[in-house]
This record gives structure tokens, C-alpha cells and sequence, in this order.
């Protein structure tokens, strides 16, 4: 899958380890555009209709096992026949030392080559769950994220209303701080959000009245985590007298990131109100809906058993 973003190949080789054997001249400044990669078993018997040579490529102990049945002048043949597309690199795994053949031809179309003691199946899990990561869609939104009993709570509402403060009052009572007025959010999977501050900010929060704090240098580095999963979203409001606030829970409400739908509170926000401990019930409400227990449908279902049992 092409996506819009893109990751470094250098990047990739510093993240996984990858021993270069030979390295293209713009192997500084190559992209890798695509979350797909390749085994090019096919290819290297000679099918080359369907071959997408913007993928990374891998060989492992099927491809080497072929490629020693072949003579040193088929083998020749079939890697220049191969480097012969503008391939984004060649990983060889297992730790195998290349053939004589691949490193010739790599060499003589500057082609990237790399070597990793991985399994063939482990390293293709590994680079494709980072490659999601890295060309993930992503946003850019105003709020606050924590991480509070494991749960990633992203606080939305107006400037002023108070999230940072409420963020600092979870973080004294033990939880962690993810990101403070700008949260980047990434899809990774189709109903997975990964939330992170953007690295310019990473760690401080704007306090009105006191200024920029780094919370990790004041509180440690226990209150604070690089990213987290989001899995609620707090939309904090003024306190309006005569609106009507759900009181019960049993209505569902719901906001939608880059096509992933989470659930919602609202939580009205005025004077006397400890929003740090609601935000804790909020959060843990949340995991026991996650897990099958919905406490407001199981009072509203004992009310209902009570009436029709002609208890009331």
C-alpha cells in the first residue's frame, strides 16, 4: 500500500539492525514509500508479471535453497536479471552470506544489500509493523493526553477550560503524562490510535499563571510515556444551567479519528467539581464497558426486571 508519508531507508536499517554489504549513492536520502514487502521467490525463477520493485525485498532459507541448486553462471544471470530493477533494498536473513552473484551485481547497478541474523518470518513481522508505524496516517489536534489506569484519555474542549490543570492533578495522583496542547495521532491498524506529543514539546506543559514546566525533570520519568494508545475521549464544557446532562450513562456518545470511532463522554465543567477523580472513573468505566459490564444497562435491566416482578 502507497502511502503519502514515508520513512528513511537509513532509518529502517538503524532501527532493525541491518548489516550493509553494499550501499546505493542516494542511500542517505532514500524513501520507502510502501507498507508491503517481498519475498521475490517468483523472480528469481524468472516471473516477473506482477513485481512491485519499490518493496523491500527479502531472501531466506527458500530463496537461498533455490538459488544453490542454480550454477554460478545461472546464478549470475538471475541477480542481474533481478538488480536489474530499481529494487529499495535486498535484505538476505538468517545471517547467510550472500552469493558471490548478488554481490557482483549489486555492486555493478548500486543496488542497497543487507544482511540480518533474523528469521526470514520474524524480520518481515518486525519491518512491516514498523513500516505501518512510521507511514501510518496521522492528525495533528488540539488537546491533552494521558495515560490514566492504562486507558489513553485525550482531553478535548475549549482553550482555557482547564485540561492541563486537570492533566497535572492525574499526574500527581500517579498517572502519566503523553502529550499537552498538541497530540499527534496516528492509525496504526484499522481501530488503533497511537497519540504522542510532537518532539519539539515532548514532556512540557503550559500552566497559565506559572508557565512552561518539563514534567519529567519535575516529577520524574514515571509520569510521563514517549506514546500511548488512545482508547477514550473526555470532551470537557462549560457548565450550562438548564441543559440537560446525561446523568445515567446509557445513551453512547462517539468521536471520530481518521475513520476510527471512539467512545465519548462530555464531563461539564464548574467550580467544586474534581475533574482529576472523574477523569479516573471515566477512564476506568470505560475499561469495564471494554470488558462486558455496562453498569448503567445493569441497573436499567434490574429496574425493569423489579417493575415487570411487580416489586415497585
Amino acid at each position: 500500500m502507497i502511502s503519502k508519508y514515508s520513512v528513511k531507508l537509513k532509518t529502517l536499517v538503524e532501527e532493525h539492525q541491518l548489516q550493509p554489504l553494499h550501499t546505493s549513492k542516494d542511500y542517505e536520502s532514500a524513501l520507502i514509500k510502501t507498507t508491503d514487502v517481498n519475498r521475490p521467490a517468483m523472480q528469481l525463477t524468472g516471473f516477473y508479471n506482477y513485481f512491485d520493485p519499490h518493496r523491500i525485498q527479502m531472501i531466506g532459507r527458500v530463496e537461498s535453497t533455490y538459488l544453490d541448486t542454480l550454477s554460478p553462471e545461472q546464478r549470475l544471470q538471475t541477480f542481474e536479471q533481478f538488480m536489474q530493477y530499481d529494487i529499495a533494498a535486498l535484505v538476505i536473513c538468517h545471517g547467510a552470506q550472500p552469493f558471490p552473484e548478488c554481490l557482483e551485481m549489486a555492486e555493478k547497478y548500486d543496488r542497497n544489500l543487507f544482511i540480518t541474523p533474523m528469521d526470514t518470518s520474524e524480520f518481515q513481522a518486525d519491518l512491516i509493523s514498523s513500516l505501518k508505524s512510521h507511514l501510518a496516517p496521522r492528525i495533528t489536534t488540539h488537546g491533552v493526553l494521558v495515560e490514566v489506569y492504562g486507558e489513553g484519555v485525550l482531553l478535548m474542549g475549549d482553550s482555557g477550560i482547564g485540561k492541563s490543570e486537570t492533566a497535572l492533578e492525574l499526574i500527581k495522583r500517579g498517572h502519566r503524562l503523553i502529550a499537552d496542547d498538541a497530540v499527534d495521532i496516528k492509525r496504526i491498524a484499522k481501530d488503533e490510535l497511537i497519540g504522542s506529543a510532537p518532539e519539539l514539546i515532548r514532556y512540557y506543559m503550559e500552566l497559565r499563571g506559572i508557565g512552561v514546566i518539563n514534567v519529567r525533570h519535575i516529577y520524574g520519568v514515571g509520569a510521563v510515556k514517549p506514546e500511548t494508545n488512545i482508547d477514550l475521549v473526555v470532551k470537557m464544557e462549560r457548565w450550562e444551567e438548564g441543559k440537560a446532562y446525561d446523568r445515567l450513562g446509557l445513551s453512547s456518545e462517539t468521536y471520530d479519528i481518521l475513520g476510527v470511532t471512539l467512545p465519548q463522554v462530555t464531563i461539564p465543567v464548574r467550580p467544586g467539581r474534581n475533574l482529576a477523580v472523574i477523569m479516573e472513573l471515566a477512564a476506568m468505566n470505560n475499561r469495564q464497558k471494554k470488558m462486558g459490564f455496562n453498569a448503567a444497562e445493569a441497573l436499567a435491566g434490574a429496574h425493569d426486571y423489579a417493575i415487570d416482578a411487580g416489586l415497585f
